[in-house]
């Protein structure tokens, strides 16, 4: 049985946070760029979204240029 990678939720939170602020995008602009909620948004910022979908981590990674891998690690 594989064992399911554990993430840490501040890190991400910190990484996506971090990469919309370089870009100087509002969460805004990016929940509409990687075509998600902006409640999705803020929630994954503040950490309290601890499971993002994939569909989520792809979009924001297509705007930020990235890997997902990148933005979870």
């Amino acid at each position: 049985m594989a064992k399911t990678p554990k993430y840490n939720v501040n890190k991400i939170a910190g990484n996506i946070k971090k990469k919309r602020t370089k870009l100087d995008l509002s969460r805004e602009e990016l929940a509409k760029k990687a075509k998600v909620n902006y409640n999705t948004i803020i929630k994954l910022e503040s950490g309290a979204n601890k499971n993002p979908t994939i569909k989520t981590l792809l979009g924001l990674a297509n705007v930020f240029g990235c890997p997902v891998e990148e933005l979870i690690k």
